[in-house]
């Protein structure tokens, strides 16, 4: 299964690299984010845009992922729409394993999300307070939580009757989920019933670890810490993959 996987991983990176245009949004959109968040509203939410970039900055990686995971169920409904998944049917191949290579050739995209954001927000600014060690990490941290939260797009795509479907439903996911944690702005400063919901929030707890593990402890919420909020987020990576993982080959197997 494992051989499986990794060869139609490597289609999956061919596939990307024969149609440049899927690495627009890991490439150009995080930049725009950037510019738009620090320089536009950087002054009004935060006195000056060098401080705001340290505190967003690790919010707008986040963000990226989350937005670049739902390529992924896009493009399996696509091929499943196409007859690709006919073809793997008559092969000798494990039945997973054009879920797994998909999702694994998806880790070159998602590394090139958190490079092209990390490298641009440097280049105007940003400053890493913490150890090499510690931004490495980081970013390691970052891609679990990106192959595990495309579990969720993937079931989404073999569920959903169109790609059109498929990025419609996984944006009423993962708009509440990205605007409504402390991506932005302090959790502490939003409506006391809206810090219910933040507090919760997965993506918050990415957040927080973003911002220890890149800038330090000083920069996160009051009552967190790196360990803690890293914790948090491996807790709910095992749970994305222990509750999509089946599901999504379930309805894989149901579609083939």
């Amino acid at each position: 299964m494992v051989r499986d996987s990794l060869i139609l991983a490597q289609r999956t990176v061919t596939k990307m690299v024969r149609n440049p245009e899927q690495f627009i949004d890991v490439t150009v959109q995080p930049i725009i984010m950037t510019v738009i968040f620090v320089f536009i509203f950087g002054g009004a939410i935060a006195g000056n845009s060098h401080d705001y970039l340290q505190l967003t900055l690790p919010g707008i990686i986040v963000q990226t992922i989350m937005f670049t995971s739902l390529t992924i169920g896009v493009n399996l409904n696509t091929d499943l729409k196409n007859g690709v998944f006919d073809r793997f049917r008559s092969l000798p191949i494990s039945r997973s394993a054009p879920l797994l290579g998909a999702v694994s050739g998806d880790i070159v995209r998602h590394t090139i999300a958190i490079a092209v954001t990390l490298a641009f927000g440097s280049l105007i600014g940003f400053r890493f307070l913490t150890s090499p060690l510690e931004v490495v990490g980081a970013v390691l941290l970052m891609i679990v939580f990106a192959v595990s939260l495309c579990w969720i797009s993937v079931f989404i795509g073999m569920l959903a009757r169109s790609s059109g479907a498929v990025q419609g439903l996984s944006f009423l996911i993962v708009f509440p989920l990205t605007f409504g944690s402390s991506t932005f702005v302090p959790a502490s400063t939003l409506p006391t019933w809206l810090q219910g919901w933040v507090a919760i929030n997965p993506v918050t707890h990415v957040i927080e670890a973003m911002r220890g593990l890149l800038v330090g402890p000083s920069i996160m919420s009051p009552g967190t810490t790196v360990g803690g909020e890293v914790a948090w987020v491996l807790g709910w990576c095992v749970v994305l993959v222990a509750v999509f993982f089946p599901l999504a080959t379930w309805a894989y197997r149901k579609k083939i």
